[in-house]
């Protein structure tokens, strides 16, 4: 684990990255500041706690992940799942509140550090690049949906993005927008979607800001509705462990568990996506530990469950961030702002905010993956597909529950129906192949070698069964051997040995013989405890191929 956490590639920092990863920390800088302390907000809390929570865990993770672009802190998915369980809780309290908030991220941290040392990374490898592509389009799309008030000064209030779009749409026929927050938001992120490209090595994104802000101030936009980040004072916090009486740690337990299981998928979702933009590679591993010190360093703050945010990832990467240095410059510039540039980041209009949001959004969406999904394989096309509908449907908390779901479906789909086939020896290639796949290869007569290409378990044995059954039946000529190459039979279960004993009946019945050849160690071992291996005869499991015919042929002229 120790050669790719964080602090190690930051002992070894490429210089030459500098300039992008400052630029990077200035600009999320930007955009951080009024987004945690709404998140905070939206989880029941000061909207100051939100700046010292993205201080430290940005700073942890930046020491403990395995993502170079990674931004854990403050989101909108563990922030709603807070308030959601702790309402009910704190019975009107603001200190049982901010206590309750500060043991659940704990609880939170210390799932995740478990996970982490059980090594169960192995869950991140379920989700298919599909699903990926699908799952980052969705979550630009609710990115955006989430910034439509911000960009038209439009009230929208809802839970979901249907509730969003409804809200928002109904809204602006009875108000309407307000025109100059409108032209700020969409001249943002035009201007971004046009000079960034164009000017790479330009801070493009902290530059229109900045002339957002000059504009807002020059012409007194604020008089005609124009909103900005507004107050930065930060007090009240608390460090320390939580401290909650045991009945109350009990009830927190499972809740615990639920938003440590969509944090570390929504976490590992999207540093996969942007390790494969970028280039890199992320360790499921570790990310169990660099989200669980996140939370632990989020509770001994006062704070409360945090995971990845896709949209300060994104803005990072825009705006030329290169690794986790962006982090620790954010975290410092968090730091200064607040004590001494308040009043440049108070006037930031929140519609340019918005528009950055939504140029970000908009990178997401990964058009070419899809073109050439489609051109590749049409099945895995609308997996994406299901993967967005479903985010957008079930919003981002059942959404990457969702994409789970469909990257699981897939792989049973694969394996229950995988691919058999009949071998023979064709003149073209040496040894045995697929016969359709080599019309003009030969079989020895009454001998049948098949290949299942699947381990052997529940989900496929009824088809491993019919599969076999075909191919004695569709032999030409009548079959005295059945030779079963087991080399894609990686793994067995007891479901499927017990087909495979219905397939020895079945030849025993027939008067054939059935023989196993390439059979793994550790497959020999489950046929023993079976049974079915005395029952077939250690004499007819074959290490080779050429041993397996040259066992026949002997049979052959002997009987």
């Amino acid at each position: 684990m120790t050669s790719h956490i964080g602090v190690q590639r930051l002992l070894h920092y490429d210089r030459r990255d500098l300039r992008g990863d400052l630029m990077g920390g200035v600009t999320v800088t930007a955009y951080l500041i009024p987004q945690v302390m709404a998140y905070s907000a939206l989880a029941g809390l000061p909207p100051q706690t939100g700046l010292i929570v993205i201080v430290v865990t940005m700073t942890l993770y930046a020491l403990i992940g395995s993502s170079r672009l990674l931004s854990v802190g403050p989101e909108s998915t563990t922030a709603l799942m807070t308030a959601a369980v702790l309402a009910p809780l704190a019975l009107g309290d603001p200190s049982r509140y901010i206590a309750l908030a500060a043991t659940l991220a704990l609880l939170v941290g210390l799932y995740s550090v478990l996970a982490g040392v059980l090594r169960i990374g192995f869950i991140g490898d379920l989700l298919s690049k599909p699903v990926l592509i699908g799952y980052m389009a969705g979550v630009a799309v609710i990115m955006i949906s989430t910034q439509l008030g911000k960009v038209t000064g439009v009230d929208v209030a809802g839970d979901s993005f249907i509730d969003d779009l409804g809200s928002f749409g109904s809204n602006l026929v009875t108000d309407g927008p307000s025109w100059p927050t409108l032209a700020i938001g969409l001249s943002v992120a035009g201007l971004l979607l046009y000079f960034t490209p164009r000017y790479p090595r330009v801070p493009v994104p902290l530059v229109v800001m900045l002339l957002a802000t000059a504009v807002v101030a020059l012409f007194d936009l604020t008089e005609y509705g124009v909103a900005t980040v507004g107050d930065l004072t930060i007090s009240g916090l608390s460090f320390g462990l939580p401290s909650l009486a045991p009945a109350d740690l009990q009830i927190l337990l499972l809740p615990a568990l639920g938003i440590f299981v969509v944090g570390y998928t929504d976490n590992i979702l999207t540093a996969r996506a942007f390790g494969a933009r970028s280039g890199h590679r992320v360790h499921n591993n570790t990310e169990f530990f660099g989200l669980g010190g996140a939370n632990i360093g989020s509770s001994l703050v006062g704070g409360f469950p945090v995971s990845s945010s896709a949209s300060r990832t994104v803005i990072a990467e825009a705006s030329g961030a290169r690794s986790q240095m962006y982090s620790l410059t954010a975290a410092v510039l968090v730091i200064v702002s607040v004590l001494a540039f308040s009043w440049v980041i108070e006037a930031f209009p929140a519609a340019a905010l918005g528009g950055v949001v939504i140029y970000a959004a908009i990178r997401l969406i990964d058009v070419a993956e899809f073109r050439r999904l489609w051109q590749f394989r049409r099945r895995e096309f609308l997996l994406a597909i299901s993967a967005t509908v479903g985010v957008l449907l079930f919003d981002i908390l059942y959404g990457v529950l969702a994409a789970v779901a469909i990257s699981v479906v897939e792989l049973l789909t694969r394996v229950a129906r995988p691919h058999a086939a009949v071998l023979g020896q064709s003149p073209e290639v040496a040894g045995w192949h697929d016969v359709e796949d080599y019309p003009a290869s030969s079989q020895i007569p009454g001998l049948v070698v098949f290949r299942y290409d699947s381990p052997l378990f529940f989900a496929n044995a009824e088809h491993f069964a019919a599969q076999c059954r075909a191919a004695i039946a569709d032999a030409q000529q009548p079959v005295r051997w059945f030779l079963l190459n087991m080399e894609g039979n990686t793994e067995v279960d007891i479901t499927g040995l017990d087909a495979l004993e219905d397939v020895r009946q079945q030849c025993e019945k027939e008067g054939i013989v059935m023989a196993l050849v390439r059979v793994k160690h550790e497959v020999i071992t489950m046929l023993d405890k079976h049974g079915i291996a005395e029952r077939i005869g250690h004499d007819r499991i074959y290490p080779t191929l050429p041993t397996a015919v040259s066992a026949y042929e002997a049979w052959a002229a002997s009987n």
